[in-house]
């Protein structure tokens, strides 16, 4: 008999533990899902760092190739090939609009 008064006494303590808890999980949830929306939504000042690094590795790799085969092409046209001179002048143009667009 004293167990099971003492368990009557103890109840709302231990329930109230466990609304308060439901209370402030379901108080905080909405808060929680919009800033996880926000940071779904926006870019870190790391990030646009690393994206921006990264944009900048891929046109450095192509200003590279197509200085690459500017050279091959300049090579054929000092060997008498016309066809090669143009080449390597559009290849040229090409560096040109590249560069213009990183800088």
């Amino acid at each position: 008999m004293k167990v099971v008064f003492s368990l009557v006494l103890l109840a709302p303590l231990v329930l109230s533990g466990c609304i308060a808890s439901a209370v402030g999980t379901v108080v905080t949830a909405p808060v929680k899902i919009v800033s996880k929306g926000v940071d779904l939504a926006t870019t870190s000042q790391s990030e646009a760092d690393e994206n921006r690094g990264r944009a900048m590795r891929k046109a450095e790799e192509r200003l590279g190739k197509l200085q690459r085969q500017r050279d091959k092409a300049r090579r054929k046209c000092e060997n008498g090939n016309d066809k090669a001179c143009a080449e390597a002048r559009d290849i040229q143009d090409r560096i040109d609009d590249e560069r213009a667009r990183f800088n």
